[in-house]
């Protein structure tokens, strides 16, 4: 089974929405599962401090008969998560595991030994976390306040964070996966850089050849038109060939211009533009218009006159194309900001949004016949040579489409 060009570009558009469905989907999955880890560890931790909570209701209820050596185990074995005891009046007793400001001070464990800078510390974190409720109602609703007593109708209350561990491992999966992000990214650019250098490669070989093969010829045509006019043949006939023969010294010159940055000069808008269409206008239908709506200025920038064109030839010969032959070319020309612009619009089939970048790209055409290979060398030409860009202004199916070419001013 054959495909159009257009249908190969439509199934690579589809393929790559496919891959990016694809990502996205092992992406939300990887988070979902990282999540899930981490709020399986996060109730693990939850659970510890049940346990250690418990073991410090037993401790201060203790008697005789408590196995005192197994509750302070189970105090002890507490060293990553941080805890905080505090009575009602949220008054710290006792902490554990905070990292705190003043470093040198952190080997001390009672409270009150703490410089004054680490007290306000640990006082701060419990009631941030407390937001100022009675720590009796946060017991019964945040997970994160536990309620112990210690005495008959005598309570104390422990607050606790989650370990560095446990916050460390919430935040690992959206670092794992900027880093994923980063490196397609890197990856993406890098085999975009290379094809595109080898595209570049490919396309300049390509046209010094074509340049070199035509040279041949053409000496061989311009020799023999000069033995007709010597032998008498008609004026009319060899004034014709030696147009044509022009003409192919003109591709030539083009082709040996693409891979190698072209002279540019000086030239003005209107005046470029109206030479670029008379080789166009002796040679389409009789029933293509072709209207010039120039700015009233006429603007310089600086150009490579046979480049140029080039690039007004192609845009037109596709105009005539999609208006099969009969319809209007719109020319206009102006200057915006620092921008000199050309736009070509015609009234032809027009151009599906989703194709406006795609009619750049070698290879794609909508025609039957072609290599689709026209536009991609006017891009090449605007953007590379003369640092300009060229992009579809507006189409519509059925009635139009317009080509803007912006250039800086000279």
């Amino acid at each position: 089974m054959k495909f159009s060009k257009a249908e190969i570009y439509e199934r690579r558009r589809t393929g790559k929405l496919i891959f990016l469905g694809i990502s996205a989907v092992a992406i939300i999955l990887f988070l979902l599962v990282s999540n899930s880890l981490v709020k399986e560890l996060a109730q693990q931790e939850r659970e510890r401090m049940r346990i250690w909570a418990s073991a410090t209701e037993k401790l201060a209820k203790a008697n005789i008969d408590t196995d005192f050596d197994f509750l302070l185990a189970i105090i002890s074995q507490n060293n990553s998560i941080p805890v905080l005891v505090a009575d009602e009046d949220y008054t710290i007793i006792d902490f554990r595991n905070f990292d705190l400001p003043e470093r040198e001070k952190m080997e001390k464990t009672v409270f009150e030994e703490l410089s004054q800078r680490n007290r306000d510390y640990l006082n701060s974190r419990l009631r941030d976390a407390g937001k100022g409720l009675p720590l009796r109602e946060l017991s019964e609703t945040n997970p994160h306040f536990i309620r112990v007593e210690v005495y008959h109708n005598t309570f104390q209350y422990i607050y606790y964070e989650d370990s560095i561990l446990l916050k460390r491992l919430s935040l690992y999966p959206y670092i794992q996966l900027a880093v994923m992000i980063i490196l397609a990214v890197i990856i993406y650019f890098a085999v975009v850089y290379t094809k595109k250098a080898e595209q570049n490669r490919v396309w300049a070989g390509l046209s010094k050849e074509t340049a070199h093969q035509l040279g041949t010829p053409i000496s061989s045509l311009m020799a023999w038109n000069e033995f007709l006019k010597a032998s008498g043949s008609d004026p009319e006939i060899t004034d014709e060939i030696e147009k044509d023969i022009n003409r192919l010294s003109v591709i030539a010159d083009r082709f040996s211009k693409i891979g190698s940055r072209p002279e540019l000069s000086l030239e003005y808008i209107n005046e470029i533009a109206e030479r670029s269409l008379r080789y166009m206008r002796s040679r389409i239908s009789g029933k293509v218009e072709i209207r010039m709506e120039m700015d009233s200025d006429d603007h310089g920038l600086l150009l490579s006159p046979p480049l140029f064109e080039w690039v007004m030839e192609n845009i037109t010969k596709n105009a005539v194309d999609a208006m099969g032959g009969e319809g209007t070319i719109t020319i206009r020309t102006g200057l915006e900001k620092d921008k000199v612009w050309i736009e070509v619009s015609d009234t032809g089939k027009g151009i599906a949004r989703k194709n406006f970048k795609n009619v750049f790209s070698p290879g794609f055409t909508t025609k039957k016949r072609g290599w689709g290979l026209g536009l991609t060398l006017v891009k090449r030409i605007i953007e590379e040579y003369h640092g300009g860009r060229i992009f579809v202004k507006e189409s519509e199916l059925g009635k139009g489409t317009t080509f803007r070419i912006e250039l800086p001013s000279a």
